[in-house]
């Protein structure tokens, strides 16, 4: 095999084929980048597992052929070359790696060992914009859990349901949901699909509202097809939770409020909260006023908001990051928040549903 292609190129589809590459395995061969070299195209492929990833790469092939290379040698290698041609030959032995005057020699690896992607079928797809896409991830990504003792909840629902396109994150304290709706209907679709998977996605696609995405699911696996690029992961099987029974719609008190004041309000009382002491933050909701509270060793802090508020009189207490969390990937500027009573979780959300933050409050006895 023989290749020419720039050192920009190789750096962007090296660094995209890498996520899926396993930096802890006991399979080293899952190490490795496969770079082939056939029928008028270049494709990098890396493999861990869970998740796959192929790219296509700009360049000229004088001799077609295919390597295996160990990947994090080889990346780093072509990320250092001196210039911006890059000239990638291999025998059966070994890669050279030539720019201007360096050549550097990897050994080859076993090509023959390395797993091959599974096939999917793509009878049942959507088409989103990578726009799209990548906000629904961004406002719900924030509420998957890192436990993996309980694996549904380190993945996000993805539900279809004709037009409308729902995604679901929760951890056991908060719950996030967005909603769109799609250009045309499809087939109904419910699967769970890993945290790490579309946290990857978000940093490989351009996000352009006029670039789309096609998204193929079949029982074991989803495929996500873009810009010379796919990603394919394994679902997370298991029935995921009835959110919709935690969703009351029932409230005793709504109020309205300008959301950056309330993110930086509560910003500004979390810098007296050590991280050992995990203080919550409490709201006191009086008429039209919120007065925001802490007490810590550190020190307190008093701050009264301006709202709208319809219902009674609350107070409560809650986790401040969980709180910011939500806020930062909100894009309205006045918000509404719904509370039941100090002891039940309170939502953040819109007239229309298509976002909703589900919090969980921290008991105000254990705090008072």
């Amino acid at each position: 095999m023989k290749i020419v292609c720039t050192k920009s190129e190789l750096v962007k589809r090296t660094g995209i084929v890498m996520k899926a590459v396993s930096s802890k395995t006991t399979m080293p061969i899952l190490e490795s980048i496969l770079i082939e070299a056939q029928d008028g195209y270049i494709k990098f492929t890396g493999n861990d597992m869970e998740m796959a990833i192929e790219t296509l790469v700009t360049g000229i092939i004088d001799e077609e052929g295919a390597v295996l290379v160990e990947a994090r040698m080889f990346s780093e290698f072509v990320r250092k070359m001196p210039s911006d041609e890059i000239v990638i030959e291999s025998d059966n032995n070994t890669v050279y790696v030539r720019s201007g005057k360096s050549e550097i020699k990897l050994a080859v690896k076993n090509k023959d060992e390395f797993p091959a992607i599974n096939k999917v079928n793509k009878n049942n797809k959507i088409t989103v914009s990578q726009f799209t896409l990548r906000e629904m991830i961004r406002q719900t990504i924030i509420s998957i859990s890192s436990n993996e003792s309980n694996r549904l909840m380190t993945g996000e629902l993805f539900e279809i349901k004709g037009n409308e396109f729902k995604v679901t994150s929760l951890d056991g304290f908060r719950i996030s949901i967005r909603k769109v709706y799609l250009n045309e209907s499809y087939n109904n679709v419910k699967v769970v699909i890993p945290g790490k998977t579309l946290n990857e996605i978000t940093k490989i696609i351009s996000g352009g509202i006029e670039d789309m995405v096609n998204i193929y699911f079949d029982d074991k696996h989803v495929l996500f097809e873009f810009d010379d690029t796919i990603v394919l992961s394994r679902l997370i099987e298991g029935e995921y939770y009835r959110i919709d029974q935690m969703l009351s719609g029932d409230y005793e008190t709504k109020i309205s409020i300008n959301k950056s004041q309330l993110y930086g309000s509560i910003d500004r009382a979390s810098l007296l909260i050590r991280e050992a002491e995990k203080k919550p933050i409490i709201i006191n909701i009086t008429d039209n006023n919120l007065k925001i509270e802490v007490n810590t060793s550190l020190g307190s802090m008093d701050e009264d908001l301006d709202i709208e508020k319809n219902g009674t009189d609350i107070m409560i207490a809650f986790n401040p990051k969980f709180m910011m969390d939500a806020l930062k990937v909100i894009d309205d500027e006045t918000i509404d928040i719904y509370f039941i009573n100090s002891k039940a979780p309170f939502f953040i959300k819109d007239e229309e549903g298509n976002y909703i933050y589900l919090i969980v409050p921290v008991k105000l006895n254990a705090v008072m």
